[in-house]
């Protein structure tokens, strides 16, 4: 899901128990090789998880005020509040322990 503003994301976080922002850039190469294992990740074992995509070169103002300064970052957000950021290349094992526990404690 892309979301065209900071308000909007804002919102949506509210609404979510359990989000994730993916902070990207087409021209980042960790980025396009981690995208298809975190939809997967999220779509396998973690079906109610928002995933929202903001591009931080196209969208640097909601990159700015997220505090998002490398590509990829991603933050990982339960009941509106952030829980845990990883910035740089990650490992769909770190990423999936960092959702696990919140995740089953929010949603089971």
């Amino acid at each position: 899901m892309n979301l065209s503003d900071t308000e909007q994301i804002k919102a949506h976080l509210k609404q979510s128990a359990a989000a994730l922002i993916y902070f990207y850039s087409d021209r980042c190469a960790p980025c396009i090789s981690l995208r298809p294992k975190v939809e997967k990740l999220l779509q396998d074992s973690f079906p109610e998880m928002k995933l929202i995509y903001v591009d931080s070169e196209k969208q640097p103002e909601i990159a700015a005020y997220f505090g998002v300064f490398s590509n990829p970052t991603l933050l990982l957000y339960f009941d509106g509040h952030e829980h845990q950021r990883l910035s740089k290349y990650v490992s769909i094992a770190q990423l999936s322990e960092a959702i696990d526990r919140p995740y089953h404690l929010l949603l089971d």
